[in-house]
């Protein structure tokens, strides 16, 4: 026994001082293999890789910048929602302040009973839309997207949602990857949470954005298996969106219209400079609804709908295989991994848990605080986002706890039960009609 370590360290540490790197590993191995080479350390290659080309990228970009205001292609933004008239004026305002002009503004109302079709109306004669559709009767958010596009006249298409603002420069920065490479057909924008300091939900959905957004997507569209581009933000070539038949019902939808472009042969990029700030659930009984639904299409869409890429067939692709098995792998089979162990740590080291539980809240926060400095080298708002650091250690429970269960009940509903299908986020003509469809 060494009594200076004994006198520094906590006692959980010392446990694991002594018991040595084997039982350390033993114990750990699902937050060491997986958890923290993932989220940690390829975070910083990829920081450090986009620092070695900084130059390079910054020549490419303002090379494409040039080309994008020299070719000025006139631009459909779409904006498909329900209930959505308190947000349109903020929106339409935040439209108008953007440094690229050359665009139209498409509404569309899918059956709302708020003021959403008078405030559409009005903003309508005033110029400011080009375009405010309605159903009558709702249809569902896909639907409103269809119907969007298919009164779009640009060469490229923006999706966003209406409880939406913009950086100045937003749609600008979301179009210029198009002239990077002309495969990609399709760019993410870069999603924060805008009412961060309302409260401690919206605060912990914050530090979430941060690292599976701002920062997620970095590593993923670098790694070339990025594979979803928001539905909040998000730009598509308009030819290449026609060609696969728009957006399919969902929920899921902003995913499943991103595997469909991969399919098709485009490139998927996401772009960290074009930031849209929305609104996140004020609370976690709204929150767990939101995650039930979206956790839920992993299932109905990477599962079940898009199964092909994990079978050879004459279009398979190793990127496509991939990008899926990334977001299957990471949320599906780590889940059900994760409950594994913590079967084995009961049955095999039930009494060793008071030294097992604070050590694994330990390497939680600390590669958190890890990844909330990878996220502050890359983002443009430092300042502000160091309000939530000290937020960082509940992420143990919002994370790995709260997220957790949720994710558990919804993997479940849908693989044994298909409850996506039963969601009311959907009307139920949609949801009957998707699922004799096999969507």
């Amino acid at each position: 026994m060494n009594p200076i370590i004994e006198n520094i360290l906590p006692e959980y540490l010392c446990y694991w001082y002594y018991g040595g790197l084997g039982k350390f590993m033993r114990i750990f191995w699902h937050f060491m293999v997986f958890e923290f080479t993932r989220y940690v350390i390829i975070d910083f290659v990829v920081i450090f890789y986009f620092w070695l080309m900084r130059k390079e990228r910054k020549r490419k970009w303002e090379a494409a910048r040039r080309q994008l205001f020299t070719e000025n292609p006139f631009v459909s933004i779409i904006v498909p929602g329900k209930n959505e008239g308190k947000h349109l004026f903020k929106l339409v305002k935040s439209l108008n302040e953007q440094t690229y002009q050359n665009c139209e503004l498409i509404i569309v109302d899918d059956g709302s009973d708020d003021q959403t079709p008078l405030i559409g109306s009005s903003l309508l004669r005033n110029g400011m839309l080009t375009k405010f559709l309605r159903n009558d009767m709702r249809g569902g958010k896909a639907s409103a997207a269809n119907l969007a596009l298919r009164y779009s006249t640009g060469k490229y298409v923006v999706h966003l949602d209406a409880d939406c603002s913009f950086d100045r420069d937003a749609i600008e920065r979301v179009l210029i990857p198009f002239y990077l490479d002309p495969n990609i057909g399709g760019i993410g924008g870069n999603v924060k949470v805008r009412d961060f300091e309302d409260n401690l939900a919206s605060r912990l959905q914050a530090i979430e954005y941060l690292k599976t957004i701002s920062m997620g997507r970095v590593v993923t569209s670098t790694l070339r298996v990025y594979k979803i581009i928001s539905g909040a933000f998000g730009a598509f070539k308009m030819d290449a969106v026609r060609a696969i038949g728009g957006w399919d019902i969902g929920p899921g939808l902003d995913g499943d219209i991103t595997v469909k472009l991969r399919k098709s042969g485009y490139r998927i990029y996401f772009e960290p400079t074009a930031i849209c700030l929305t609104s996140v659930p004020a609370n976690f009984k709204i929150l767990k609804k939101q995650r039930l639904r979206w956790d839920k299409s992993i299932i109905r869409f990477r599962v079940r709908k898009h199964n092909d890429l994990f079978t050879p067939y004459k279009e398979f692709k190793w990127g496509n295989f991939f990008a899926v098995f990334e977001n299957v792998f990471y949320n599906v089979v780590l889940d059900i991994a994760w409950w594994l162990y913590l079967i084995d740590l009961l049955l095999n080291y039930s009494g060793a848990l008071k030294f097992i539980i604070p050590m694994n809240i330990t390497l939680y926060v600390v590669s958190g605080y890890a990844q909330m400095i990878a996220i502050h080298l890359m983002s443009e708002r430092k300042e502000e986002e160091l309000k939530l650091w000290p937020y960082v250690p509940l992420m143990v429970l919002y994370t790995g706890v709260f997220l957790r269960l949720v994710r558990t009940r919804a993997y479940i509903d849908e693989f044994f039960f298909r409850k996506s299908y039963d969601d009311p986020w959907n009307p139920v003509k949609s949801s009957s009609q998707a699922k004799a469809s096999g969507f």
